[in-house]
């Protein structure tokens, strides 16, 4: 019996731009810094290094581009975040039979973009009862580490847990963990449909 649900940010929740993470991947694999760039951003998302830091790697990395061009660039793999999704959650949140928890890997840039643009950002964050961000807890996805965390400071068990995410590899982890996954497909589901495509995992 489903307990608790588990849900990932991007792609569930606001839509990432899929065009432009291609476009920044090809950037990156041409780079000679490729190696130190992905150590860059996991360190970022993990809460390791502060935003200067993150932003005096990238100035290193591509001289030609100033940190304005660079934050925006970053920000710009995110998209809009359609008001359906918000009203779906609260209804959820309403029902009260759930425990509700956010985990998603992001970053201190990332979320003050989104606080500064998504205007209902806070109602979002109040619907759940834990709120945990990658930068802030120093965990990240997909690693075991993250969702054992989650389950020992709520004292849950896995697989009466829901897990939601877009990320094949963090369905992975999670699946061998004992979690109920979902791997959503964003280009095909939407997060609202939660109860009509996952009815007999819900309701067994």
């Amino acid at each position: 019996m489903i307990k608790t649900i588990i849900f990932d940010f991007g792609n569930v929740f606001i839509n990432l731009n899929d065009a432009y993470t291609l476009d920044y991947i090809k950037h990156f694999e041409s780079s000679e810094h490729f190696d130190d760039i992905i150590k860059t951003n996991i360190a970022f998302e993990k809460g390791l290094i502060s935003t200067e830091v993150f932003l005096d790697n990238y100035s290193s990395y591509f001289p030609e581009q100033s940190i304005d061009d660079i934050i925006f660039k970053w920000n710009s793999i995110l998209a809009e975040f359609p008001k359906h999704r918000l009203a779906f959650l609260k209804e959820l949140k309403a029902s009260s039979k759930y425990k509700l928890i956010l985990l998603s890997n992001t970053n201190d840039l990332h979320i003050s973009w989104i606080q500064e643009n998504i205007l209902f950002y806070n109602e979002f964050k109040d619907c759940f009862d834990v709120f945990y961000l990658s930068h802030e807890i120093n965990l990240r996805k997909p690693d075991a580490d993250i969702f054992n965390f989650v389950l020992n400071k709520n004292n849950l068990v896995a697989n009466e847990c829901l897990f939601v995410d877009d990320n094949l590899d963090n369905i992975k982890t999670a699946k061998n963990l004992n979690f109920i996954t979902w791997h959503i497909n964003p280009n095909t589901d939407d997060v609202s449909n939660l109860f009509n495509i996952n009815n007999s995992l819900i309701n067994p």
